[in-house]
């Protein structure tokens, strides 16, 4: 598969036709013609091949580059980005046709504090915490393509009542949420932009949190999530047992007994006997498979276990990749989908999330993601909001019209 790049002027200029009526398209909800032209600009200054990505930068490559018309668009100008997200979300998922929605957050180093979320938290693009914003997408993905459909920026703590809200701009009514609820309002969001999710995929950060879950499950939304081995579980045949009545007082509740497993516990219990070869796609260096096993168990966790304190822990998919040369599993996997889900597709889609580290890649280091030196709340999400029409509109290129993949 082609990894997305800046563009050559000689390739940019062949597709510039093309972009013109895709960034008219995005861009129609923008009230003044100004506006979408310096969009058009943006976009190109995105796309063209260069370092940096920064508006004065882009500025100086583009032969009708403007530093101080680009600035006004990004950082000064009200447009909202929530209309233009939304088009592009609906006409991107009619292209790619997503197989799986992806949660993830990725980190925006920064060295100074005061760009808009900036604290010192734990950053993937450091590998450790540092100073950096952190910004929470929702993308549409397949084996074959795929393109952020939603963003939110993190704001930590600290910013509920800092001073800096007003230099950049945050509005009164957003406070501090944890990152798995900005997925669950980005997902609300989407659906009520008319899109039918898919199965929802995200790493531990997010399948470890038991609410996370229950609020997919409540939507009746399927998903398969990275989970910990330590996770508290219970066999698939475990049942509430009744304690014997004293005859005096109450009547003991039914409860479940202890102690409780684990997943990596009953995994283990399975035996490696039970895992078997998958393979989930073919790679650059041949066919990518490993040894995996698929259980029904029953996460017991004490807040699933008061979600329905009358009634049986319902009963899910366990998947774990055991390979061949280990004595124990190395990943696991949490999944609502039906009892009759072949293994072939649980491994599917838990192997799918890889497309997301590719695309954080593509969209830092060929469109410039983190290279914004903006320091307010509507800069920050103009800004990610015209990146992603940039990477979608070089993946519907890649996609329809072949000559291009070396440029895309």
């Amino acid at each position: 598969m082609a990894t997305m790049r800046g563009l050559a002027p000689g390739e940019l200029s062949r597709v510039r036709d093309r972009l013109v009526d895709f960034a008219g398209e995005m861009l129609l909800s923008l009230a003044r013609k100004d506006q979408r032209r310096w969009g058009e600009v943006y976009l190109r200054g995105l796309m063209l091949d260069g370092r940096r990505k920064s508006i004065e930068p882009m500025a100086a490559r583009l032969e009708d580059g403007d530093e101080q018309c680009l600035q006004q668009f990004v950082n000064q100008s009200p447009w909202r980005w929530e209309p233009v997200l939304r088009r592009l979300a609906v006409r991107m998922s009619g292209e790619i046709v997503p197989e799986a929605w992806v949660l993830d957050d990725t980190g925006f180093p920064k060295f100074g504090k005061h760009s808009v979320g900036v604290a010192r938290q734990y950053c993937g693009a450091l590998g450790k915490v540092g100073n950096c914003q952190i910004g929470v997408s929702v993308s549409g993905v397949t084996a074959q393509a795929s393109c952020p459909l939603n963003w939110r920026l993190f704001l930590a703590e600290e910013w509920d009542d800092d001073p800096r809200r007003v230099a950049c701009r945050v509005p009164d009514d957003v406070r501090h949420e944890p990152k798995w609820k900005l997925g669950l309002s980005m997902i609300d969001e989407l659906r009520g932009w008319g899109l039918v999710p898919p199965v929802v995929l995200g790493d531990a950060a997010y399948g470890d949190i038991t609410d996370f879950r229950l609020g997919l499950e409540d939507r009746e939304i399927s998903y398969v999530l990275d989970v910990k081995g330590s996770t508290s579980a219970l066999a698939e045949d475990a049942l509430r047992e009744r304690p014997a009545y004293a005859g005096t007082g109450r009547p003991p509740a039914a409860r479940y007994r202890r102690p409780f497993s684990s997943l990596a516990e009953l995994a283990l219990a399975a035996g490696a006997g039970a895992a078997e070869e998958v393979c989930w796609r073919e790679g650059t260096r041949g066919a990518m498979s490993s040894r995996f096993l698929a259980l029904r168990v029953r996460p017991a966790n004490i807040k699933l276990r008061r979600a329905d304190p009358d009634g049986e822990l319902p009963i899910r998919w366990l998947l774990a990749e055991w390979p061949a040369d280990k004595d124990a599993p190395t990943d696991y996997w949490l999944s609502n989908l039906p009892a009759n889900t072949p293994i072939e597709r649980l491994v599917g889609l838990a192997k799918l999330r890889w497309r997301i580290e590719q695309d954080y890649r593509e969209l830092k280091d060929a469109l410039g993601l983190d290279h914004f030196e903006g320091r307010s709340w509507p800069g920050w999400h103009h800004h990610v909001t015209l990146v992603s029409i940039a990477h979608g509109f070089l993946t519907s290129e890649r996609l329809h019209r072949p000559p291009l993949r070396a440029a895309a």
